[in-house]
C-alpha cells in the first residue's frame, strides 16, 4: 500500500462536493458501481450494474431473515434493492453526508415501505452496536478508507457471531504505481492505495474472518469503463449544455486512462466473502 495521502475528511468532502453535479449530468438515480457482464460483447451497463448486486447477495445468502449493514452506501441503490428483492432489514451508512440525503430520498420515494434506515458516519467508528448484523455488504467504497484495519476491526465488531461480510472493492495489484496512474486513477477520487488480491485476503485474516470467497474480475472492470467511456461520448455529442458536455467528455477521457492502467496491472477489481470468527 502507498503511503496516506488524503483524509477521511478529504474523502467526505469530495463525494459531498461532487454528488449534486453527479446526479444532475450523469445518474439521477446514484447507481455506479462495477458491472458483471455476461460476455466480451455485452455492453448494458445497467444490467451489469445489477447483476453485480445479485452476485454479492447470492454468495452471501441474504434472505427475509437478514440484517444487513451498508457500509458506504453511497445513495442507497444496493441496499434498497436487497430490500426489494429479499425483504431484508438493514441499514447503510456513508461517508458523504449528501450521498445519505439522497439516499433516504430514494428510500422515501420507494412505493412499499422497507426496514431500512441510512446514517451518515465513519467505517472506522461506526454507530452500530456490536454483535448486531448478520451480514455486513459493500460496493465498492472501503478502498476510499484511509485506516483499512480499523475499518474491518468495525466491521468485525458489528457482525454477529458467524456472520457474513461480502463485498467488491477496487485492488492495486502492484505496489509501485505510476504517475499517469495516480492522477487519472487515484488521486482523482483521494485513493490513497489498496491491497492487492492476496493483500486483501492477508488483511481479513488478521482482522479476525476466514475467506470463503475471493475472485479476480478485473476483465469486468475494464469492460465497466469501456461501456461508461462510449455512453459518456455519445450522451456528449447529444447533449445542448455546454457544462454537461465538458463533464461528459472528461469522464470519458477518464474511463481511457482507467483502461490503461488496468492493462498495465496497475488497478483492478475483486469480489470477497469472509465469515466473522
Amino acid at each position: 500500500m502507498t503511503s496516506q495521502l488524503f483524509t477521511e475528511a478529504d474523502v467526505g468532502d469530495f463525494f459531498d462536493q461532487t454528488t449534486a453535479t453527479y446526479l444532475s449530468f450523469w445518474d439521477s438515480e446514484g447507481v455506479l458501481h462495477t458491472g458483471y457482464f455476461a460476455d466480451d460483447a455485452d455492453d448494458d451497463y445497467r444490467e451489469a450494474a445489477e447483476r453485480t448486486s445479485d452476485l454479492l447477495a447470492g454468495e452471501a445468502r441474504i434472505d427475509s431473515s437478514s440484517d444487513v449493514l451498508d457500509v458506504g452506501c453511497g445513495c442507497g441503490n444496493f441496499l434498497i434493492h436487497l430490500a426489494r428483492r429479499f425483504g431484508c432489514r438493514g441499514e447503510g451508512l456513508d461517508l458523504s453526508s449528501e450521498r445519505i440525503k439522497v439516499a433516504q430520498q430514494n428510500l422515501a420515494a420507494e412505493n412499499r415501505r422497507h426496514r431500512l434506515e441510512f446514517r451518515h458516519g465513519s467505517a472506522t467508528q461506526m454507530p452500530q452496536e456490536s454483535g448486531r448484523f448478520s451480514h455486513v455488504v459493500s460496493q465498492d467504497a472501503l478502498f476510499l478508507v484511509p485506516d483499512k484495519a480499523r475499518s474491518h476491526a468495525e466491521i468485525h465488531r458489528v457482525l454477529a457471531g458467524g456472520g457474513i461480510f461480502a463485498f467488491s472493492d477496487f485492488l492495486q495489484p502492484k505496489q509501485e504505481i505510476s504517475e499517469r496512474a495516480r492522477k487519472h486513477v487515484y488521486d482523482r477520487v483521494r485513493w490513497n492505495g489498496g491491497y492487492s488480491l492476496v493483500g486483501y485476503q492477508a488483511a481479513l485474516e488478521s482482522a479476525g474472518f476466514e475467506i470463503l470467497v475471493a475472485r479476480n474480475l478485473e476483465s469486468h472492470i475494464r469492460q465497466t469503463y469501456r461501456v461508461l467511456g462510449k455512453t459518456a461520448r455519445e450522451r456528449a455529442d447529444t447533449t445542448p449544455d455546454a457544462a454537461a458536455r465538458d463533464w461528459m467528455l472528461a469522464f470519458s477521457q477518464s474511463c481511457e486512462e482507467i483502461q490503461i492502467a488496468i492493462d498495465d496491472g496497475e488497478f483492478g477489481w475483486g469480489v470477497f466473502v469472509a465469515r466473522k470468527r
